[in-house]
C-alpha cells in the first residue's frame, strides 16, 4: 500500500526585494511504500530541507500534489493542518526539539495531550515504547538532565507515541555522537523491520546505509535512486559514497 505519493512537486520562492525568483524544488516525484526506509539526500541547496518542510505541512509547494494514505494534503483547511500533522506525522528532528521544562515524560506524551487523549491512554502506549527505547528508567529525568543520544531516543517516542503513518526525520543523528549514532541508526532498523514506515533526511552516508531505498535530489529534482536489496550496510555505504562522488562530478545517473 502507498502511504505517500508525491507528484511533480514544485517550488518557488520570490525574494522580497526585486522579486527574483528561485527555484527550490523543479520537479519532484516519488512514492513510498507502507513499512518502506527511505533515505532522500543531496548537496546542500538541493533541496531536501525544502521538500522535508512541505512534506511536515509546514509549507505548500507552487505547484504538485502530495498524498497521504491517499488524501490530498492541499484539500486539507488551514485550521485543520496542525490536527492532521499531529495525527499522521511523527517528527525526529537534528536537535530534538525537547521542551526543557517539562520532564521526558511529559515532552512524549504532548502530542497526545494536544490530541485531547486521556492520562490513562497516554500511559498504556507509552509504557511498551520506553521499554522498547531503553528509556523507561529516564522518564522522570528532564532533558538537560539526560545525554545527547538519550534525548534523541525520547525524541523518538514523542514521534511514535502517535502510531503515525509515517516518520518524518530530518538529520536525525546529526547532533549525536557516533555511538549514539549506531545506537539510534540500530533502533530505526529495528522500528522499521516492525512496519513503521521512515523517510529520513541525512547528509550522513552511514545513516543513509541503514536506510532501504536512498533517493539523490539535485537541482530540485530526484536525480538517482538506489535499492538496497540485499546489500550489507557497508556495502549500500560504498555504494552511496560512489553516487555522492558522481553527483558531486557532475555525472549523469545511469538508472
Amino acid at each position: 500500500m502507498t502511504v505517500l505519493e508525491v507528484t511533480n512537486l514544485k517550488k518557488t520562492y520570490i525574494t522580497r526585494f526585486g522579486g527574483v525568483h528561485v527555484q527550490a524544488l523543479t520537479d519532484v516525484s516519488f512514492s513510498v511504500e507502507s513499512g518502506e526506509y527511505v533515505a532522500i539526500m543531496g548537496e546542500s541547496g538541493s533541496g531536501k530541507t525544502t521538500l522535508l518542510n512541505i512534506l511536515a505541512a509546514l509549507d505548500k509547494p507552487t505547484s504538485g500534489e502530495i498524498l497521504l494514505n491517499g488524501k490530498s494534503m492541499s484539500s486539507i483547511k488551514e485550521k485543520g493542518i496542525s490536527a492532521f500533522r499531529r495525527d499522521n506525522l511523527g517528527f525526529v528532528f537534528q536537535d530534538f526539539n525537547l521542551l526543557d521544562t517539562f520532564s521526558l515524560q511529559d515532552n512524549i506524551f504532548l502530542p497526545l495531550v494536544l490530541a485531547g487523549k486521556s492520562y490513562d491512554e497516554m500511559h498504556k502506549r507509552l509504557m511498551p515504547i520506553a521499554q522498547k527505547l531503553g528509556i523507561k528508567e529516564l522518564l522522570a529525568k528532564y532533558p538537560y538532565e539526560v545525554s545527547g543520544g538519550q534525548k534523541q531516543r525520547a525524541a523518538v517516542a514523542r514521534a511514535l507515541i502517535t502510531n503515525p503513518k509515517i516518520v518524518l526525520a530530518d538529520e536525525p543523528t546529526g547532533a549525536l555522537d557516533s555511538k549514539a549514532t549506531d545506537s539510534l541508526l540500530r533502533l530505526f532498523t529495528e522500528i522499521n523491520n516492525e512496519g513503521q514506515t521512515i523517510l529520513m533526511v541525512t547528509h550522513s552516508i552511514k545513516a543513509a546505509s541503514h536506510a532501504k531505498r536512498v533517493l539523490f535530489i539535485k537541482d530540485g529534482e530526484v536525480f538517482h535512486q538506489l535499492y538496497k536489496a540485499n546489500m550489507t550496510n557497508e556495502e549500500m555505504y560504498a555504494k552511496i559514497s560512489d553516487t555522492l562522488t558522481m553527483i558531486a562530478s557532475g555525472g549523469k545517473s545511469d538508472e
